[in-house]
């Protein structure tokens, strides 16, 4: 597989999720929920005994999907059916990962990048970074984890809000670092008060500018004090309620994976934009390759975290934190190959000069 640029100087991007639909209680069709088989017998009347019918009718039951009309429950199966067969023709090819059924699969790859990646930002890869490489003896294997810095997974709903969450999820590990116990920040502030440092809310933005904005305004609130909403609204930032202040952050040059993983090895865990591509969505376990990821920054779709990297089954990873709940992935988290320069990754390290101020 060709390699493609890896880049740094993190940058991210729209990710939304939709809106679940919501069954009419009038309607006649509704799914009732008074038992797994009386769920299964009010699909299968719906949509038929075919292939795939009977799966549907238990994604549908374990992921509590309400459709509002009969043709939409029929589209929403065509759609499943589909993403059923993608997932198992891939799983029968060898590769190092596994797909499996998740909340997302009664939705169209279309309907998956408009609702939770959206379109790439005008990303600017930092082509030379600042990071400095130093001649500290990397260990094999590092999974910041195991410190207890890494704070829990978090959702990002309903919300294009992926670029909060891959700044505070960076910060919250910074600060843990720094003062031996755990912090959630605020995404909801750098939703409705960033926009000034082109950032869009719940329609996209980039972590670097986030960082600059937390860098200028004075500080980020806490989760406690500036609550996740998942919705645009009016800023409300208070000085009183800061929980980490950022001083600088530092980017790793564009391509630069001996820098990234010196950065995750002896730093801390790093903010990393990357391109989302069709079946990534499904991803349950093992280690993610692709050979269809974009080659520029330009293609950046997602932003996350980079919390540690690996081997596994020969195959070499980083671990990365991602926003879409724990019930997705692997337990919210996922590996994607290392040493390819693979998805186009633009990553940045919050804070090697960080600031946190106790609440």
């Amino acid at each position: 597989m060709a390699g493609v640029p890896l880049v740094s100087s993190i940058i991210l991007l729209l990710c939304c999720a939709a809106a679940g639909s919501s069954f009419d209680e009038s309607n006649p069709i509704r799914l009732v929920s008074d038992g797994l088989r009386d769920f299964e017998a009010s699909v299968l009347q719906v949509i038929g005994h075919t292939r795939h019918s009977l799966s549907f009718a238990r994604f549908a039951h374990r992921y509590g999907k309400k459709y509002e009309t009969v043709e939409e429950m029929k589209l929403r199966f065509a759609i499943f059916s589909e993403n059923l067969k993608l997932i198992k023709s891939t799983n029968r090819k060898g590769l190092p990962y596994q797909l499996a059924i998740n909340h997302f699969a009664d939705w169209s790859w279309e309907e998956f990048q408009r609702h939770r990646l959206g379109a790439a930002q005008n990303c600017s890869a930092t082509f030379k970074g600042n990071h400095k490489l130093t001649d500290d003896a990397l260990p094999e294997t590092k999974d910041w984890r195991e410190t207890g810095i890494v704070s829990p997974i978090k959702d990002q709903g309903h919300c294009g809000s992926c670029w909060t969450f891959s700044t505070t999820g960076a910060l919250e590990a910074a600060y843990h670092q720094a003062f031996g116990k755990g912090i959630s920040l605020s995404e909801q502030q750098l939703v409705d008060c960033a926009q000034a440092f082109n950032n869009f809310g719940c329609n996209g933005g980039l972590p670097s500018q986030a960082f600059e904005y937390i860098k200028y305004n004075g500080g980020l609130d806490t989760e406690e004090a500036y609550p996740y909403t998942g919705k645009d609204g009016v800023c409300k930032f208070s000085s009183e309620n800061v929980g980490a202040q950022v001083i600088d952050s530092v980017n790793i040059t564009l391509g630069a994976e001996d820098e990234l993983k010196h950065a995750v090895a002896v730093v801390r865990p790093v903010s990393v934009a990357f391109e989302v591509v069709n079946g990534f969505r499904f991803y349950k376990s093992g280690v993610y390759t692709s050979s269809t990821c974009g080659s520029t920054p330009m293609d950046v779709n997602h932003a996350v975290v980079a919390v540690g990297y690996g081997v596994e089954n020969g195959v070499p990873y980083w671990l990365i934190k991602n926003s879409w709940g724990k019930e997705w992935g692997d337990n919210g988290y996922f590996k994607m190959e290392l040493g390819k320069n693979m998805c186009c990754n633009l990553c940045i390290i919050p804070g090697c000069s960080l600031e946190c101020s106790v609440p």
